[in-house]
């Protein structure tokens, strides 16, 4: 069995309605880097992804077993160390949009940086003061960052 590396959760900053976790990961940038940005590879680890394509404006959806499908789209993308996603995951919300709903989404940012021994991930999603329930959606989001970069890491550790 593989050692895991140990990293701190995440933290909710309720000034700014963001939710921020930096890690660091024992394999290269980019493994990592496939892991955070090709949808095959983050299907494995976070929700079911589909993209129309790669680069800023792709498109497509998340979903997760237990939820809707979630509308996704890449909002930035510098190979091997930026990529953000916006989504319209309202954990409080009744229903999910089926397509971009910008007035109510928030939007997430993987920071990718060579570091000794592997790969350091800081990942911030913000824009949860557009949600139906801000500091709601803060927490449930500070939680699953926790669960899914975790189960991330396992991943590609196990595979490094």
């Amino acid at each position: 069995m593989v050692n895991m590396t140990e990293n701190a959760g995440s933290v909710v900053d309720e000034e700014t309605f963001s939710v921020r976790r930096t890690i660091r990961i024992a394999a290269s940038i980019d493994k990592v880097w496939r892991a955070v940005a090709e949808p095959e590879h983050i299907s494995r680890w976070f929700g079911r992804t589909q993209l129309d394509g790669a680069g800023v404006g792709a498109t497509g959806t998340m979903s997760f077993p237990e939820d809707d499908v979630i509308p996704l789209r890449v909002e930035a993308y510098d190979e091997p160390h930026v990529i953000s996603y916006r989504w319209n995951n309202d954990d409080a919300a009744d229903g999910l949009p089926d397509a971009i709903d910008e007035s109510t989404s928030t939007v997430f940012t993987f920071t990718l940086d060579e570091i000794d021994g592997g790969t350091q991930l800081t990942v911030v999603e913000s824009g949860f003061e557009r949600t139906s329930a801000p500091r709601e959606n803060l927490e449930s989001h500070r939680t699953g960052w926790d669960a899914e970069l975790d189960k991330m890491v396992a991943l590609v550790e196990g595979e490094a």
